[in-house]
């Protein structure tokens, strides 16, 4: 299933039933899983790990080094899951030893042409890219989030599950769980209902979920104060639980 004009080296270690186009160049320490497809002149570097049943698409640059000034050929790695769509041109860089030294994609993740993923970030499951999205280093995006087109997250950013970022939108501060923001900078705009609905919440559920948005957005609370009377709400809305939870773990302060 290896093109024979393919590059691989003899230090990867390809599943007999993946496949690898031509002129693609799978490079030492690259792990590639049952089912996966490497398309022709792809680039895959390791250390680098894939999981099974993926589709890395024509001159994707997968698991090479950091785009940091700080790095110095520490042996960081990619860990990519299983069943990712990856379209061309993409490009995915190993960690650096100044996270935990791993950048990590989940499984059954869209990520449209263009689309750059820094070192150390961490992205959840069934989430969707479009063309040319870009995050910074460090980055970590939660299960089933969408980002349109052309949006830039800057490093450190955390992006709550659910979430929706609109077509160009700039991120520079922490969005929540179930919250569609955009502009440039990224403002909330309300929460991502029809991508609930489409998920199998309940119209309570996304009811209860708009109103904890509406006491952490629309009460002139300070967030301390918000935060507290959503953890009174979680026990009989575990819907919440999410949302209270990414107000709580961000870094870089909440986009308000």
């Amino acid at each position: 299933m290896i093109d024979s004009r393919a590059v691989v080296s003899s230090k990867a270690r390809v599943h007999e039933q993946s496949h690898v186009g031509a002129y693609a160049i799978i490079g030492d320490d690259v792990e590639i899983g049952s089912g996966t497809r490497v398309e022709p002149h792809a680039v895959v570097k390791g250390p680098t790990a894939i999981g099974v049943d993926n589709h890395i698409f024509q001159f994707a640059s997968i698991g090479d080094r950091p785009q940091d000034k700080k790095y110095s050929g520490e042996p960081t790695r990619l860990v990519i899951g299983d069943r990712n769509t990856i379209r061309e041109a993409c490009t995915i860089n190993r960690g650096t030893v100044q996270d935990l030294g791993v950048t990590t994609i989940g499984n059954d993740n869209w990520i449209m042409a263009y689309v750059h993923i820094a070192h150390d970030c961490v992205i959840g499951n069934n989430t969707t890219f479009a063309n040319n999205a870009t995050l910074g280093g460090h980055v970590h995006v939660g299960d089933f989030t969408v980002l349109g087109g052309f949006t830039g997250v800057h490093q450190y950013c955390h992006v709550g599950a659910h979430a929706m970022l609109g077509i160009a939108s700039v991120v520079t501060k922490d969005i929540p769980a179930y919250v569609t923001v955009s502009g440039q900078p990224a403002e909330p705009r309300g929460i991502n209902s029809e991508g609930l609905k489409r998920r199998g919440f309940t119209t309570e559920q996304i009811r209860n979920i708009r109103e904890a948005y509406r006491t952490v957005f629309r009460q002139a609370l300070k967030l301390d104060e918000a935060i507290a009377i959503i953890e009174d709400l979680v026990p009989d809305q575990p819907e919440l639980r999410l949302f209270l939870d990414s107000l709580k773990q961000g870094t870089r302060g909440l986009a308000r």
